[in-house]
């Protein structure tokens, strides 16, 4: 395995991984059991690979599942997918285990604004790193065209039934479906942060160019399309899904799929190759399968069941990474993602960091681009010992389900001993399984040792998994069971609107799918502003959308955007490329 000769200070991302010696792709996949004809080469160090490796290995015993989370994150990030790819290239390259990595590919939205990429961070990185974060081998551009194209797909409908009227099945064979275009929820799509698009009205011109009505775009990862990637477990699920998509209703109120479209088959033919996880490596040479990318705040916010499936079929350990902090998108993963996929978890890993617990205690607040108060800095055991509680409150969450937790100090330069052994002993006192210091951005896999071995004694504890909610009770009761016990909250608030779409949700026969919460990533709560560990409020769902194919619903906690928008100096300011074609300013 590679090793670094690990350099003080930590140079940028994009330098550690431009002077990476990569191996070639094949090399990953022969390490792996995987073979040439198994593989879909893009380049020297990437490849597709085919679903069909799961019928080969069909008899083979999985390896241990192992999920990293976070708590509740400052606007900076803590170091989950760095944590979970620092953990891999410990347990690889240093405990001898076979382990892969995986993760979600990253939006160009967040990478071109001012979050920056998803590759990991210093020495603990998926490369090639700008690969990874642009375009890769084009996953969310076919999210974008298959999502576009029923997009389409409706407003031509909804003209052509107009113009045509009562002469529409004889002139096409088609079966009116008369679309209420007030009742479309179905969205165009961009993979770039636009804020001006939110809201906009299509149709405007001449007679022919279209209905004119309200609308608006979404972010491409926050598509359907993208969470039924995400989520399918073949490539007849896959179409399956696609085709009950609900776009809208009737005026006779009832639901109008994709598959009444007449489209669901040639969005499967542009999401045909997408299916396959794409193959990459760590730094330290240990394989990660990258694939889908939904947001956790707004969609389920984890990579692809199929990554997972091949992966614990290939390897004695996996570490898959969910979203955002243990309420949002490590929620989603056992709630959506583990129900369809039927794979259970080994162990939780929950990504902590003194610098966020301090904040949550009652820090001065952490703005991006701007230098730490002291208080970050300097050794301050009241407040990281108030701030605790937000930890605390995450490990409760992970405990509901029967799954044991260690937790990852991801470690600064500042933090102190003292910090660190009172921060073990709350763990400790909270049941946790264990809090180990990690260093794994300044030196890589060496900096995790520790830490991955108390992951792997860690797996071999028992563990009871249950679900927080059963299926078959009704949508708000799943909603406030979610409200109540991972948030906190004490009770729901539904606006009318919210209360008439779950009723008309039921009625069409969707009461029995599981919920997928679009909740700010800042706090426990709905309010961003709300630290530490909330109380005392009430959670407003001010929307509730279906997306049938994907399997979930979908409701809007309070002023959830779901496209994003560009700060006013963003990252992509400092992006460029050399005279020699080389990526400079990335990160």
């Amino acid at each position: 395995m590679p090793k670094f000769d690990y350099k003080t200070p930590v140079p940028s991302d994009i330098d550690i991984a431009q002077a990476a010696r990569l191996r070639p792709i094949l090399e990953i996949a022969e390490q792996i059991g995987l073979s040439e004809d198994e593989l879909d080469l893009y380049g020297k160090y990437k490849a597709k690979v085919h679903l069909n490796v799961l019928d080969r290995l069909k008899d083979r015993p999985q390896g241990k599942y192992i999920d990293v989370t976070a708590i509740t994150p400052t606007p900076l990030g803590e170091g989950k997918t760095t944590t979970t790819v620092g953990l891999s290239q410990a347990m690889g390259a240093y405990l001898g285990k076979n382990v892969i990595t995986c993760i979600r590919q990253p939006a160009q939205g967040p990478t071109f604004s001012i979050k920056g990429g998803a590759a990991g961070g210093g020495y603990s990185q998926v490369v090639p790193m700008e690969d990874f974060n642009l375009h890769l081998t084009g996953d969310i551009h076919a999210v974008t065209a298959a999502n576009n194209l029923l997009a389409a797909a409706i407003d031509a409908r909804l003209l052509h039934e107009r113009n045509y009227g009562a002469r529409f099945k004889e002139v096409t064979g088609l079966d009116p479906l008369n679309i209420d275009p007030y009742t479309i929820t179905w969205k165009r799509v961009v993979d770039v942060n636009d804020r001006s698009l939110r809201s906009i009205v299509c149709g405007l011109g001449a007679k022919d160019d279209g209905v004119p009505r309200a609308t608006g775009y979404d972010i491409a990862v926050a598509s359907e399309v993208m969470a039924i990637l995400a989520l399918a477990t073949s490539l007849k699920d896959m179409r399956q899904r696609l085709g009950r998509i609900v776009i809208g209703q009737s005026y006779a109120k009832q639901p109008v799929t994709a598959e009444q479209l007449g489209v669901a088959g040639a969005m499967t033919v542009l999401m045909k190759d997408a299916l396959m996880p794409n193959l990459m490596q760590t730094l330290e040479g240990t394989p990660a399968l990258v694939h889908a990318g939904p947001f956790a705040n707004i969609a389920h916010g984890n990579s692809s069941i199929v990554a997972d499936q091949i992966a614990l079929k290939l390897a004695d350990y996996v570490t898959t990474e969910s979203g955002f902090g243990a309420d949002i998108g490590m929620e989603k993963f056992f709630g959506i993602k583990c129900r369809y996929s039927g794979l259970i978890p080994n162990v939780v890993v929950m990504v902590a960091t003194i610098r966020a617990l301090k904040m949550h205690g009652g820090g001065p607040k952490v703005v991006a681009g701007r230098d730490l108060d002291k208080a970050y800095i300097e050794e301050n055991l009241p407040l990281l010992e108030k701030g605790y509680a937000n930890l605390g409150k995450h490990i409760e969450i992970a405990q509901q389900y029967g799954i044991p937790v260690v937790v990852a100090i991801n470690q600064f330069p500042y933090d102190t001993q003292a910090e660190v052994e009172l921060l073990q002993r709350m763990v400790a006192e909270a049941g946790g399984y264990a809090a180990v210091p990690s260093n794994h951005w300044a030196k890589g896999g060496e900096g995790a040792i520790a830490l991955a071995e108390a992951v792997v004694s860690a797996c071999e504890e028992p563990s009871d998994f249950r679900f927080l909610y059963p299926l078959d009770i009704s949508i708000k009761e799943k909603i406030e069971t979610i409200a109540r016990k991972v948030y906190g909250a004490d009770g729901v608030d539904y606006t009318p609107e919210a209360s008439a779409q779950i009723a008309s949700y039921e009625k069409a026969g969707f009461g029995g799918l599981p919920i997928c919460m679009a909740k700010t990533h800042l706090s426990l709560s709905h309010d961003p502003a709300l630290k530490g560990v909330p109380t005392g409020f009430t959670l407003p769902i001010r929307e509730v959308r279906a997306s049938v194919g994907a399997g979930f619903i979908y409701p809007l906690c309070g002023e959830m955007r779901t496209m994003p928008g560009l700060p006013s100096k963003p990252v992509f300011m400092k992006v460029d490329i050399d005279e020699e074609g080389k990526v400079v300013g990335l990160f």
